[in-house]
């Protein structure tokens, strides 16, 4: 998908849409890995950077809210926080799943007023999710529409509103954004370096230490009063929880990937969305794909590494060649749709300017040419390219908005 100057000049010159609503859902955003909050980084916005995506679609008419769940915590962790900040309440990760991590089950410091405590089967909301929050998106699709028991026995229902029942027809759609839903070949980046703090480090001596939270409360984890941003990032890096499942390392795995596309299938009565991006290109001497002259220099040698890495699952079978083309983060195929789960793949369908959607299926949106940072409006962009992005969230919105209700 590409979007052209006229395109742009007559958006500029038409900014009403004429698409008619059909539903007025509130849409929730959830961040990635290493993202963060309104409330962090003095200002400086995951979605949109200098600017915000959430004021400007705010200003189109749409009701935006933005969580903020843990960064380098696992799809479970991040789904339950991200129901609580949106419903409300004393956040409950569960008791069996708090025993055999050996996390805290209901964190003191975890507790929200809700941003749409309203939410429920008679009021839906849409997701959209970048990075590792499609598959946090797609975590909590799960433990919504899954009663999840204590026992293994299957005896004793978990005691909390999310976790104890099921929750049917509470997700409208849910749309992704370069997610790796079947894994990512650097998913150990999240161990050797983290791409997105390391524009941002040099804030921290201007902000101060408050900056920036790995939201670890649940594991015991917090920044002492006095350590500066550098000691406590050093600990966290040196975590245990880190070679425990509980972790967004397992997660973005290829093998914890296909766990989850296992258990979360595509619903039949929710409408899903893909949009993909790729800053590579194929190096035909090589036969392997290398970083376009756009992408930013931090990302350059994950991109590098990944036009070229094979990834041998525990089963035995790989990745292919196919697996090369990257936005720096996430491998291209990868953000399609989930494919990898051990019932096969959920349905696909390339998107051709379809007026009417079915439920039950992935609508592949496309492939944005930019990294992984760009969609998100981080690093030196041009007007050309954030109008291009916002033309997107308008146009997308619309859509979503345009979805027959329940």
């Amino acid at each position: 998908m590409r979007y052209s100057i006229f395109t742009l000049t007559f958006y500029l010159l038409n900014p009403f849409s004429s698409t008619e609503a059909n539903n007025n859902y509130p849409i929730v955003l959830i961040h990635g890995f290493i993202g963060w909050g309104p409330e962090e980084m003095g200002g400086y916005n995951y979605w949109g950077g200098n600017h915000s995506y959430v004021e400007y679609l705010d200003s189109l008419g749409y009701e935006v809210y933005n969580v903020s769940v843990g960064p380098i915590s696992s799809n479970w962790d991040c789904a339950v926080e991200a129901y609580y900040q949106i419903k409300g309440g004393q956040l409950d990760y569960g008791k069996r799943h708090s025993t055999q991590y050996g996390i805290i089950q209901k964190p003191a410091g975890k507790k929200w007023p809700g941003l749409y405590p309203e939410w429920d089967a008679d009021h839906p909301i849409h997701i959209i999710g970048h990075s590792m929050g499609g598959q946090t998106a797609r975590r909590l699709q799960y433990l919504l529409e899954t009663e999840i028991y204590v026992d293994s026995a299957r005896t004793i229902p978990e005691s909390s509103d999310l976790l104890g029942q099921k929750h049917q027809n509470w997700i409208r759609s849910i749309t992704t954004m370069s997610s790796p839903h079947n894994g990512t070949t650097l998913s150990d980046i999240v161990i050797k370096s983290v791409p997105f703090l390391q524009d941002f480090i040099g804030l921290a001596a201007v902000i101060g230490n408050r900056f920036y939270s790995f939201d670890l409360e649940q594991w015991g984890f917090k920044k002492n009063n006095e350590e500066s941003w550098s000691r406590y990032f050093t600990r966290i890096r040196s975590h245990p929880a880190w070679r425990t499942n509980n972790f967004c390392s397992w997660d973005l795995s290829l093998e914890g990937a296909r766990q989850l596309n296992t258990l979360a299938v595509a619903n039949k009565n929710i409408f899903y969305f893909s949009f993909a991006t790729s800053n590579t290109h194929l190096d035909s001497l090589s036969g392997k794909h290398v970083p376009n002259k756009d992408m930013s220099l931090i990302l350059r040698p994950n991109a590098r590494a990944m036009g070229k890495q094979i990834d041998y699952w525990a089963d035995s079978t790989s990745t292919d060649s196919t697996w090369f083309e990257n936005d720096g983060i996430v491998n291209t195929i990868s953000m399609i749709s989930p494919t990898t789960g051990l019932n096969g793949s959920d349905p696909i369908i390339v998107y051709q300017g379809n007026k009417v959607f079915v439920p039950g299926s992935w609508y592949y949106m496309g492939k944005l040419t930019m990294d992984h940072r760009t969609l998100m409006g981080h690093g030196k962009i041009s007007d050309e390219v954030l109008n291009s992005i916002l033309l997107l969230f308008k146009q997308h919105a619309e859509k979503l908005y345009a979805l027959p209700s329940f």
